[in-house]
C-alpha cells in the first residue's frame, strides 16, 4: 500500500494567500460599503449573528492593549509570529507532518499576515490611524465585521470575582481572526492524531541512521 503522497509546500503556502486574499477582500468591501456602528448594522441570524463594521486598534476579537505604544509593540510581535509561523510550516512540511496539520498552521498564518497588513497598511491607505498616532504606518486599525452576540446581563450575585458586575459577551472578528481560531482549534482537538504521526515519522528517519551504525561496527 503506497503512502499518500503529500501536495507541494507551495499548495499549503497557497491556502495561506487565499486566506490573506479572502480577509482582505471582506475587509475593503466592507469599509467601502458599510456604515460604522450601529446604524450600518446588518442582520444576518436575529441578533445572534450580524455584520457590524467597527474598527479595533487592539488585538483579536475586538480587544484593546491599554498601554502606551501597545501599537508598535503588537505589530512588531506580529511580524516576529509571522516569520516564525511561516518557518515552522515548513519545517513540518519538510518533516513530512501530517496534511491537516499543515492546513491548520498554513490558515494560522493566513490569519497572521492578514492582520498584520491591517496594522502596517490601513492608517495610510483607509486614514483609520488613531488620531493621537505618530504616524499612519504601523497604526492601521483592524477592520472586523463579524458580530455575535453570545450574552449580555448582570452576573449572578453567587458568582466570585464578576458577581454583580454586569457583562457583555459579543466578540466582533473578521476572517483573520477566524482563520488563526479555526486552525489553533483543530490542532487541539486532532493533536493526538497529529503529533503520533510525526513521532512516527522522526523514529522512522532515525532507524537507517542506527542501522547503519550497526553495520560498520560489525
Amino acid at each position: 500500500m503506497t503512502a499518500k503522497k503529500i501536495p507541494h509546500v507551495l499548495y499549503f503556502f497557497g491556502i495561506s494567500f487565499f486566506v490573506i486574499l479572502l480577509d482582505q477582500v471582506v475587509k475593503l468591501l466592507v469599509h467601502f460599503n458599510m456604515e460604522m456602528g450601529v446604524k450600518g448594522q446588518i442582520q444576518i441570524f436575529g441578533d445572534f449573528f450580524k455584520l457590524h463594521y467597527l474598527t479595533n486598534p487592539g488585538m483579536a476579537f475586538g480587544m484593546e492593549m491599554p498601554f502606551e505604544n501597545s501599537k508598535i509593540i503588537l505589530t512588531v510581535f506580529r511580524l516576529i509570529a509571522m516569520i516564525a509561523i511561516g518557518y515552522y510550516l515548513y519545517k513540518l512540511y519538510v518533516n513530512k507532518s501530517p496534511q491537516g496539520l499543515l492546513i491548520c498552521v498554513a490558515m494560522i498564518l493566513g490569519g497572521a499576515i492578514g492582520n498584520v497588513l491591517d496594522s502596517i497598511f490601513f492608517g495610510v491607505y483607509l486614514d483609520n490611524a488613531p488620531y493621537d498616532a505618530p504616524t499612519p504606518w504601523f497604526h492601521g486599525q483592524v477592520v472586523d465585521m463579524f458580530y455575535i452576540d453570545i450574552w449580555e446581563g448582570r452576573v449572578a450575585d453567587w458568582v466570585p470575582i464578576f458577581g454583580g458586575d454586569y457583562m457583555a459577551l459579543w466578540p466582533v472578528f473578521n476572517i483573520a481572526d477566524a482563520s488563526i481560531f479555526l486552525g489553533i482549534t483543530f490542532i487541539l482537538i486532532f493533536q493526538k492524531k497529529f503529533f503520533h504521526k510525526e513521532e512516527e515519522v522522526s523514529k522512522e528517519s532515525e532507524v537507517p541512521v542506527t542501522a547503519g551504525k550497526s553495520v560498520q561496527e560489525d
